[in-house]
């Protein structure tokens, strides 16, 4: 049984939840705000599962240097990015130039770590990446909403900042695949890269927010019990399962697989906003399914 491909999956599915979980607080309380209270709230509850586990165990000195770049890398500034992206060129635009990084994580991976993709595997990737981006483009009904993907400032900026995103995700994966096939725990790993990335973004804030009056808008329950499960989902269940999924499985596929939320998302908006995708969208679900057989096929 594939198992780490399996993770992989699982890992998408973790991400697609997650983002369903962070609409309503990111748009309450911006983005920006939203992620630093729920990398910290991740941060805290991966380190006590880490502890608790004895995963902390399977770390040493010699590969925390790694380790912590990988989150720098992977999670900080493939974020910062990403959301710098998409307040320029908006969901849809910023989701396609995102959707590289499993195109690139699969180059990185045989060009720096030698690994070596049998061809029906490389065809299944490609046509996953190529159903993710027809999902993404024929995801919605047009409607009202078409502001969200109005552009602000440069075009050719916003989507540089999309592609950075996509290799900095990369680069995380590429960093992270060697220390997890040397032994290092899942969650323990997990904790380090997201309390690194967390402590970088919280500096990164207080910098740029210095002479600045603090925003000190109202939390509501809700809105802190919806960041949690975007933790939980995402960062800390989804995360955690790529972890362990480059364990034994290779940088192009994990990578693949994981990023195929935009695919799961299809029938979890359905479900829970009541509206049907159009039916182009599904095209994209076909392909994906297409693809992972292929991939499943090794």
């Amino acid at each position: 049984m594939p198992v780490y491909e399996i993770a992989a999956l699982a890992a998408s599915v973790c991400f697609a939840t997650g983002g369903l979980f962070a609409v309503a607080p990111s748009r309450a309380l911006g983005a920006i705000r939203f992620n630093r209270i729920r990398m910290l709230f991740m941060a805290i509850l991966l380190g006590v599962a880490g502890y608790l586990t004895d995963g902390f165990s399977t770390l040493s000195w010699a590969v925390m240097p790694q380790l912590i770049l990988s989150g720098l890398v992977g999670i900080y500034l493939g974020d910062t990015f990403l959301f710098a992206g998409l307040r320029r060129v908006g969901p849809r635009r910023n989701a396609i130039m995102f959707a590289l990084n499993a195109p690139l994580a699969a180059l990185a991976g045989v060009l720096l770590l030698g690994e070596r993709l049998q061809l029906w595997v490389a065809l299944g990737c490609l046509t996953v990446t190529a159903g993710v981006v027809i999902a993404i483009l024929y995801g919605r009904r047009r409607s009202g909403s078409d502001h969200w993907d109005r552009v602000h400032g440069s075009l050719a900026l916003g989507l540089a900042f999309g592609f950075l995103a996509a290799a900095g995700q990369a680069g995380g994966i590429i960093l992270s695949r060697p220390l997890m096939e040397s032994g290092v725990d899942p969650v323990a790993g997990s904790a380090v890269r997201v309390a690194v990335s967390c402590l970088a973004l919280l500096i990164t804030y207080e910098i740029q927010t210095w002479r600045q009056p603090k925003d000190h808008s109202i939390w509501t329950q809700r809105h802190l019990a919806m960041t949690a499960g975007s933790g939980l989902f995402g960062m800390g269940l989804g995360m955690t399962l790529v972890m362990f999924a480059l364990v034994g499985g290779q940088a192009g596929v994990v990578s693949t697989l994981s990023s195929a939320a935009p695919v799961v998302m299809l029938p979890l908006l359905w479900i829970t906003s009541g509206q049907r995708p159009a039916w182009s969208a599904w095209l994209g679900a076909v392909v994906v399914c297409v693809g992972t057989g292929l991939i499943m096929m090794n």
